[in-house]
């Protein structure tokens, strides 16, 4: 199963941000969307980064509350980890576990073109393990 397969049920909106925002206005953001974590885009839409709420956390944590004012560019992940629409559920669930983090953009053609969370992926985890469960409840009841 490939990641464009979790798109296509979740949808491919992605909520971004810019490099120029505030800490502020991105934890506005993640509250009022009720989300983890932005994608830092460029004007040509090209992803810059990742914000997410540890990011927010750390800075607050090692600032205070001035660190609110700062740019997003001062706190973002600009080694973003990304993936392609082909990647492997699985592949990709041992990368972000490997990596510790829980959000990845998807890209294609330079273009982001969705975003996957870890609950994305366990939600779809779940899903097959319940259709197997269900298919060997099904074969073990007509044989």
């Amino acid at each position: 199963m490939t990641v464009s397969r979790i798109l296509a049920i979740k949808g491919r909106d992605v909520i971004t941000t810019q490099p120029h925002r505030t800490l502020a206005e991105v934890a506005q953001l993640l509250s009022d969307k009720g989300i983890g974590a932005l994608v830092v885009t460029g004007a040509a839409g090209e992803v810059m980064g990742i914000v997410s709420e540890r990011d927010v956390v750390r800075a607050v944590a090692r600032q205070g509350a001035v660190a609110l004012e700062d740019a997003v560019s001062r706190h973002m992940t600009a080694r973003v980890v990304t993936a392609q629409e082909t990647a492997t559920i699985n592949g990709l669930m041992q990368q972000m576990t490997a990596g510790r983090f829980r959000h990845v953009p998807v890209v294609e053609d330079g273009r982001l073109v969705g975003l996957i969370s870890i609950g994305d992926v366990v939600k779809h985890r779940l899903e097959e393990y319940e259709h197997e469960q269900q298919a060997l409840k099904d074969y073990i009841a007509t044989a």
